[in-house]
């Protein structure tokens, strides 16, 4: 892959995309809904053991206009349930490995620098939004309540002919933060507002082509970002593979200062 100097917009929306989802009686009546929606995509879940999994998947980030590739890379993700994650990710040639534990997350750099990332860049991560096993329906609201999901706001739409239950939005909302729940895939499309590098701006994450990987739990094989309408990550997963117990080394931060 040729290596050319980073692209500051690529890197900035990247880093943070990456790294990179009570009103009254009728209120109630939509949490309520909202939360037998979650309970039934979580009671699908059943029984399913899955304790860590590995993705390796492939990237492309737009220019700003978003119809335009700039800049291309791979990922290997690596997870260990309940809350470790490491993704090693090499773009234009240039590789970065980003280590969460708990709710802190360390980044190594190209250049071998590596330093804590801030407590804004912490809530971006978004994997909670494809693996939300280990977790109770409550858990799930509760974690898209804090990043501006109204639980007690929802109706049903049509995705592809499926029905969807959409989270904290009205018919016709396109710009408040909302979550799409199909009670067999799980999250298909997550809309939040977001500080990026470019400005406050929407980001919309679209997560479609699911496959089964383990029991009633499936994985989106592809995952579109958008902000403010506009392309600018696409991710191809290439493989993934559940419970092969990858080592604790990993995880470890120490280490990842060091250069494992």
């Amino acid at each position: 892959m040729t290596s050319h100097a980073p692209d500051p917009y690529n890197e900035s929306v990247l880093g943070a995309l990456i790294v990179l989802l009570a009103l009254g009686v009728a209120g109630g009546v939509a949490a309520a809904d909202s939360r037998a929606a979650v309970e039934t995509f979580l009671g699908r879940l059943g029984a399913v053991n899955v304790s860590s999994l590995v993705v390796d998947q492939t990237l492309t980030l737009y220019d700003p206009a978003g119809r335009q590739a700039k800049s291309s890379g791979e990922q290997r993700l690596y997870l260990k349930l309940p809350r470790r994650q490491r993704v090693e990710q090499t773009v234009d040639g240039q590789r970065e490995i980003r280590l969460s534990v708990d709710n802190r997350i360390w980044v190594r750099r190209a250049d071998g620098r590596t330093y804590e990332a801030p407590p804004l860049e912490q809530r971006r991560d978004r994997t909670h939004l494809l693996v939300p096993l280990r977790r109770s329906g409550a858990d799930l609201l509760a974690e898209w309540g804090a990043l501006g999901v109204r639980a007690d706001v929802s109706h049903e739409t049509q995705v592809g002919g499926r029905v969807v239950t959409v989270i904290g939005a009205k018919p016709g909302e396109r710009s408040v933060p909302q979550v799409w729940l199909d009670a067999e895939r799980g999250v298909v499309r997550f809309v939040s507002r977001e500080k990026l590098p470019v400005g406050e701006s929407l980001v919309d994450l679209s997560f479609s082509e699911h496959r089964p990987l383990a029991g009633g739990f499936v994985f989106p094989y592809r995952q579109e970002a958008f902000v403010d309408g506009k392309l600018v990550v696409l991710v191809v997963v290439r493989s993934a593979a559940v419970n092969t117990n990858p080592d604790d080394a990993l995880f470890d931060p120490e280490l990842l200062k060091r250069g494992r």
